[in-house]
């Protein structure tokens, strides 16, 4: 019975696979604007003591923020899986390739959420801290916090190449519109932080490039696939196999 259902799951409808894609990655937008919305006017730019004093008259928010970055993460490796789910008929080394990369920078991002939390241990007095004054507690919670954030442009990076090579799958499939792969890959942006005051000081127009990510994602969950043609693909590749051998197997 066990081994019935896990072959269910398996092939389940790509369909399916490709909507649930979608509605994954906007509750991860969701939950990620929500850490944002969490953190706004807690950092000041340059001031550690206005920082300091934002944190911990405002903890809950900052804990909700952090706690809200770890549950977006969560999001992303899930959607990771199903992408690569879905694009494994077209190129199942280019699939397994986009996901170790969207892999890696959830695993730098989740590790740059230690340097995210450590403000509010540092700044709430343990006691072997009571050696550091106040003013150089909170200049290194301030630094914590720009670890945090030179953490995840590195992640960014590696989520550059991650959307290069969903566009190159995208555009290579017979079950979504090309098009939707061109845009796709234009929102590498992620990739000039790889000289990272390049990639800051132009950060608006790299978010402005992923519109082909935003559009994927309307598509993978209004349209879902082309089941016909992923099935074909699939097959082609031998990734699929229909369920006639299945129930021939249990008939015996």
């Amino acid at each position: 019975m066990s081994t019935a259902m896990m072959e269910r799951i398996a092939e389940a409808s790509p369909r399916f696979k490709a909507r649930m894609a979608g509605a994954l990655f906007l509750l991860y937008v969701a939950i990620a604007g929500l850490a944002v919305f969490a953190r706004r006017g807690l950092i000041v730019n340059g001031e550690a003591a206005a920082t300091a004093t934002n944190i911990l008259a405002h903890e809950p928010l900052f804990r909700l923020g952090f706690a809200a970055d770890l549950l977006a993460i969560a999001c992303y490796i899930a959607f990771t899986g199903l992408l690569y789910a879905l694009f494994k008929p077209v190129n199942r080394s280019v699939s397994l390739l986009a996901a170790f990369f969207s892999l890696v920078g959830c695993i730098i991002q989740s590790s740059g959420c230690v340097f995210e939390f450590a403000p509010l241990i540092v700044l709430k007095g343990a006691q072997h801290l009571s050696v550091f004054k106040v003013e150089e507690l909170q200049a290194l919670a301030y630094i914590f916090l720009k670890l945090y954030s030179q953490a995840y442009t590195i992640a960014l990076v590696f989520f550059g190449f991650f959307n290069l090579l969903i566009g190159y799958l995208s555009f290579k499939s017979t079950f979504l519109p090309r098009i939707l792969g061109v845009l796709m890959a234009s929102g590498m942006g992620g990739l000039t932080f790889l000289a990272p005051p390049f990639g800051a000081k132009y950060f608006p127009y790299i978010l402005a490039a992923d519109i082909g990510e935003v559009l994927l994602i309307l598509w993978l969950l209004v349209k879902g696939v082309n089941e016909q043609r992923w099935k074909e693909q699939a097959s082609a590749a031998g990734e699929w196999r229909s369920q006639r051998p299945t129930e021939a197997r249990q008939g015996n």
